[in-house]
């Protein structure tokens, strides 16, 4: 990855032959990024800036073609080694506006990623203003054929209970050919994606990709919590991709740049594969993000977590239904239990607008919260309390002490929604307060997890002085994250749940820090496994919560269908196991056997999707890990779901699943769970393929494929191929 000659005309500043790209500079000094020997100029300046006063060469709705980012050259670069990571740094510079870039490309030997920030100085006299500023940008994609009708475009909706809907399209469909040879232009569009205020994953998720018919694919993230836009087009018969943070346009985002000062983007990562689709993408930003989260034990670990909310308390906890609660769950085989929303409620008029302090409740708690506290200790379990730390109610008398500015602001007035006020930590008396609390919390009440939820959108932002609302968010959650590591920098042990309103804020400028995430607030069982089979889209399966909550009145079929799901991520059980039967119960227990004994290997392993990510109406759903000893493969089969009848009228019962990693590979499946499960599976390992068979309805198998013994379980009652 070192410099070397490159075409004509044009120098390579750096290359990384895993990735198969290259960074050039042409002899006017504009330096571009992009797979070698393509047209100059289908590539995109390394970096586009659109500043007030500058703006675009070619308006339009795109955010390359910046006045700024064509006017950017060269200087220098260097690179440097450090902890195993290759970084390095092209710097640049603008002559009109005086702004300077450096271009921080970091990847490692070996891996198929490329991590770029940008950081901005003014070196000229005058004040810039900034409206955008892209973080990555590639350009020159093409297919095999060297055209764009091959290539494929791959997005995922989010919402609140609908979480990472995987769509795709062909890129033609979204991206149509315009006969530019007619009008000597491109077009002025674009596909694009963005975020929308507080909520960093309220409408879409910060991912996207391209594949082609050959297998390669082209993956992309934004790690930001404050505002995040992905845009792909047509550039000179080729696509490019740009990955930007916050925008005036699309978050309100301007950021005032005086002389001397710089600005820091907001990081995005590309990964390139060259063969195996978007699982070996996947399984690439799988491995990239265990690489840059902080270090915790909780990764290792992976302790089962009862959190008493989910269709079981529903926010109304008290001694006398948490005590049986405990004990049950305790027997279940939790090991950490989370008493959730309405702890703090002690208001006739309701906990919702009247939050902030953060006392236990004396009437929920008669003999005091330590009293549940020490019940969950004595059965062999690590405490947890819910929180909402960012929020104030406006009825709570913290509405009134704190000072002003330490809330959101705009026009000079502190923002309301639903009832809340919102913290700005970045300021101290913010800060100082979420301390306190959660010192008390951890440091006196002895709670080793806390679930840190997030239930309001704010809107753009927060507007301290001169700044954009934009400006503030962001600053806010800089903060925000600062604030989460300093917590984990004084209690080491504490585990932190990354949630809003479920998956709303599923980022990895969250998920770096926060060691679990919330998939989803979903409460229909048979709703969840397009959210649990997608989760590793956007969380690293050791850190995907996904609920479990078997019930009393639940049939065999149904407890086993709720547990299955969350068994290839981390198991967040719920439901009223204290009035289950002794044989309900069992079934409980025995799936958390399973899960203790395969949890050592989901740290190391990389997802896949045998028959392609999941479609929210789809009869059939299949989610594996693939790890270094053994494949696991959770199929689920949801009765009146959208194509789950066979061609002629009758319910599909089987689901042929190609596994081309196990081609050649003679083994016997295990059902692991559930143990009485109908269920089985037949392995043809010359064709790779693996046929499941559900006589049932609503039914799900976790399944173990391994060439040795299995970890637990027992044998299929299928034939070996």
């Amino acid at each position: 990855m070192t410099a070397a000659a490159g075409t004509v005309g044009r120098s390579r500043l750096w290359s990384h032959p895993g990735l198969g790209l290259h960074a050039e500079v042409d002899a006017a000094g504009s330096v571009r990024l992009g797979e070698p020997h393509r047209d100059w100029a289908a590539l995109v300046p390394l970096v586009e800036v659109a500043a007030t006063g500058h703006g675009r060469l070619w308006s339009g709705e795109r955010f390359i073609e910046t006045a700024v980012g064509e006017r950017m050259v060269y200087r220098d670069h260097d690179t440097v080694l450090r902890d195993g990571r290759e970084l390095t740094t092209i710097r640049l510079a603008d002559p009109v506006s005086g702004l300077a870039a450096r271009v921080t490309l970091e990847t490692r030997p070996g891996a198929a990623f490329l991590r770029a920030t940008v950081r901005l100085v003014n070196e000229g006299a005058a004040p810039l203003l900034l409206e955008s500023v892209t973080s990555l940008t590639l350009g020159g994609v093409t297919d095999s054929d060297g055209g764009l009708d091959g290539l494929t475009l791959h997005w995922a909706d989010n919402d609140w209970l609908a979480e990472c809907r995987w769509r795709a399209a062909a890129l033609r469909e979204q991206v149509v050919p315009l006969s530019r040879g007619a009008h000597g232009h491109e077009g002025r569009g674009c596909f694009e994606r963005s975020s929308q205020g507080g909520w960093s994953t309220g409408r879409h998720l910060p991912v996207g990709a391209l594949t082609d018919r050959e297998g390669r694919a082209w993956l992309w993230q934004i790690e930001s919590s404050a505002g995040w836009r992905f845009e792909t087009g047509e550039r000179e018969g080729a696509a490019y991709v740009a990955l930007l943070g916050p925008d005036d346009a699309h978050h309100q985002w301007r950021h005032l740049l005086a002389p001397g000062e710089e600005f820091r983007s907001v990081p995005a990562v590309l990964v390139r594969t060259g063969t195996g689709g978007l699982d070996a993408a996947f399984g690439e930003l799988t491995d990239y993000r265990r690489a840059i989260r902080r270090d915790h034990p909780d990764q290792r670990r992976l302790p089962v977590i009862y959190n008493d909310y989910m269709n079981t308390l529903m926010g109304d906890p008290t001694t006398e239904k948490l005590l049986p609660l405990v004990e049950a769950a305790g027997t279940a085989g939790a090991e950490v239990f989370v008493v959730d929303a309405g702890w703090y409620d002690d208001d006739a008029r309701g906990w919702w607008d009247a939050v902030g302090a953060w006392e236990a409740a004396p009437r929920r708690f008669p003999g005091g919260i330590q009293e549940v506290l020490q019940a969950i200790r004595r059965h062999g379990m690590t405490p947890g309390l819910w929180l909402e730390p960012e929020v104030v109610g406006v009825r709570s008398p913290l509405a009134h002490t704190l000072p002003p500015e330490a809330f959101f602001r705009r026009g000079g007035l502190r923002v309301t929604e639903h009832g809340r006020h919102h913290l700005d930590l970045r300021h101290p008396a913010a800060r100082a307060h979420l301390d306190r609390v959660v010192d008390r919390l951890v440091g006196d009440w002895g709670v080793g997890y806390l679930k840190l939820d997030y239930n309001i959108n704010i809107g753009p932002g927060t507007e301290n002085g001169p700044e954009s609302a934009g400006a503030g968010l962001l600053g806010h959650h800089r903060a925000h994250l600062d604030w989460m590591a300093a917590l984990l920098d004084r209690h080491p042990d504490l585990i932190l749940e990354n949630c809003g309103s479920g998956g709303l804020r599923m980022d990895y400028a969250q998920l770096s820090v926060a060691q679990i995430q919330s998939t989803s607030d979903q409460q229909d069982f048979l709703r969840y496994p397009p959210i649990a089979a997608a989760a590793a889209t956007a969380a690293t399966p050791e850190q995907a919560a996904v609920w479990a909550y078997p019930q009393p009145h639940h049939a065999p079929d149904e407890i086993a269908f709720t547990l299955t799901g969350a068994l290839l991520g981390r198991v967040h059980l719920s439901g009223f196991l204290d009035r289950m039967s002794r044989g309900q119960l069992e079934l409980v227990r025995s799936a958390i056997r399973v899960y203790k004994d395969i949890r050592p290997d989901i740290p190391g392993a990389r997802p896949f999707w045998p028959i392609g990510l999941p479609g929210w109406e789809d009869a059939w759903i299949a989610h594996g890990l693939r790890g270094e000893r053994s494949t696991f493969l959770t199929v689920w089969r949801r009765e009146g779901a959208a194509g789950g009848h066979a061609a002629d009228g009758a319910v599909a019962t089987r689901r042929t699943l190609l596994l081309p990693h196990l081609r050649g590979t003679h083994l016997t499946p295990v059902v692991l769970y559930p143990a009485a499960s109908d269920g089985s599976a037949q392995w043809d390992a010359g064709a790779g393929e693996l046929t499941v068979s559900l006589p049932r309805g609503n039914t799900a198998v976790l399944l173990q494929l391994s060439a040795g013994a299995p970890t637990v379980g027992r044998r299929s009652r299928s034939r070996r191929g």
